[in-house]
């Protein structure tokens, strides 16, 4: 295990950052402020900026760290200290499934977003889907203390949980290319999604 951790903290971390920037880069219209909910080291919102400096972002996580790259507070994983419509955008990567009901949190980013919801997360679809992303939430995850409840949905629920509240898929990708050949060929398939949502009024 301790081979993974290296190999994923000193490069599929920092990959993984320049990817979903690139990405997240197109989503997001000009000039919105955009509250990053679990963000960690602030090194994905760090590369955001970076690509778009047009970006104001700001984070919560339930573990504090000293040496995050952007301002960041406190929260207990359920309630997002913020008022109503606090932000334009709510940002969730890789968070929804380390919660036990990812469509509380959902609701919650609903209830801070004056406009949109960006997430990537994964989809439970395809042979050995659930032990293979185990897997690598563990190696991800774990020696950071991490909640590791593994909700993993598949697309279809994720479909539902947005109807249910009002969320419209503005864009949609399962092609996330987190990991080179050949590691892709087991971690990538089509096991990440990313998606933008707009927020009904």
């Amino acid at each position: 295990m301790k081979v993974f951790d290296r190999v994923h903290g000193g490069y599929v971390h920092h990959r993984r950052a320049r990817v979903l920037s690139a990405l997240f880069a197109d989503y997001f219209p000009r000039n919105l402020s955009i509250l990053d909910v679990g963000c960690g080291d602030g090194l994905l919102a760090q590369e955001l900026t970076t690509a778009r400096p047009d970006l104001e972002i700001s984070g919560v996580d339930v573990l504090e760290r000293a040496d995050c790259a952007i301002p960041m507070s406190p929260f207990d994983g359920e309630t997002i200290p913020f008022c109503d419509d606090s932000f334009d955008a709510v940002l969730l990567a890789d968070v929804l499934h380390h919660t036990t009901d990812p469509s509380q949190l959902l609701e919650e980013a609903k209830r801070v977003s004056s406009g949109f919801i960006v997430i990537k997360d994964h989809t439970r679809n395809g042979l050995l889907a659930g032990s293979t992303l185990r897997f690598m939430d563990n190696i991800a995850n774990s020696r950071h203390g991490m909640a590791l409840p593994y909700t993993y949905w598949p697309r279809q629920q994720w479909t539902d949980a947005f109807e249910d509240l009002g969320l419209e898929v503005e864009e949609w990708t399962n092609q996330v290319p987190l990991y080179p050949w050949p590691a892709s060929m087991v971690f990538t398939r089509r096991l990440h999604f990313c998606t933008l949502l707009s927020v009904g009024q």
